[in-house]
């Protein structure tokens, strides 16, 4: 059932849909997993399945229009990003129908346990190899794009979100594309992601429009401040925020489960 918000709570999506694209647009990634806390303890919204299918179908608009500069910069490789988008897809689908059939308290405690996962990758250390920039055309293979599709669509349609921190390595690890490459085509495929967990929730209910559109206004007017930020940091400010951003995430992450243990029989 949908909640009817007060202005207060309207401006508050704006506020959160702008904090996540602000992040997104200044850190290249991992922004979108805080849509679902900021939403539910900010804002307020009082539905979690609700809170999940609004922000997905927010994060899947803001991954498309992100993608938009990357195909025309041909930082997107259309077969495997296709490929990868429909049978994850389906696997979403899958996915975000399982989400629906859990208790909201319980989803959100392991949707809790995810950001702690986040947060520790957004700290490790990245090692690149000089070879990873420019990639291995040899190197592709469909079964390991299926498979690999398939894990990320469910957990990308169970959780809501749109999974980009584990398509960029997937493409990597089963064709062998340069970096850029697959953060250019991962962005088809949590748009795509995104967009079928929307559809899936809004088929039973559990979708505020008013709320999304909010939220996509928001993250389109972050997005712009943060990506110009962004150009006048240098690469040690940015590495500075993203440990900064993951120990929020993580901080986040912790109050969630406190809040939530209560589902599973844990008191404290």
């Amino acid at each position: 059932m949908l909640a009817d918000l007060t202005l207060t709570q309207h401006i508050l999506s704006v506020v959160s849909g702008a904090a996540v694209g602000f992040t997104l647009g200044l850190i290249g990634g991992g922004g979108s997993i805080l849509a679902v806390p900021l939403l539910l303890y900010l804002v307020g919204y009082p539905n979690p399945h609700v809170v999940i299918g609004t922000t997905a179908l927010a994060v899947s608009i803001n991954a498309y229009l992100n993608l938009i500069p990357h195909a025309r910069a041909g930082n997107v490789r259309w077969k495997e990003a296709v490929i990868f988008a429909i049978v994850g897809a389906v696997a979403a689908f899958i996915g975000s129908s399982l989400g629906k059939a859990v208790d909201g308290k319980k989803l959100l405690f392991l949707f809790a346990i995810l950001m702690l996962v986040i947060a520790a990758l957004m700290v490790r250390p990245k090692k690149v190899k000089p070879g990873d920039m420019e990639g291995h055309p040899g190197q592709f293979s469909l079964w390991k794009l299926i498979v690999s599709a398939a894990i990320v669509g469910t957990l990308s349609g169970f959780f809501g979100i749109g999974g980009g921190f584990l398509i960029v390595p997937g493409l990597v690890f089963a064709t062998g594309m340069p970096m850029l490459a697959a953060v250019g085509s991962s962005l088809f495929s949590v748009g795509t992601f995104g967009l079928t967990t929307a559809i899936n929730y809004a088929s039973s209910g559990l979708l505020d429009w008013t709320v999304a559109g909010l939220y996509i206004a928001g993250g389109i007017a972050g997005g712009v401040f943060g990506a110009r930020l962004a150009t006048h940091l240098g690469k040690s400010s940015k590495g500075t925020l993203n440990i900064i951003f993951a120990a929020l995430v993580a901080v986040v992450a912790v109050y969630m489960i406190y809040k939530n243990m209560s589902a599973f029989g844990i008191h404290l």
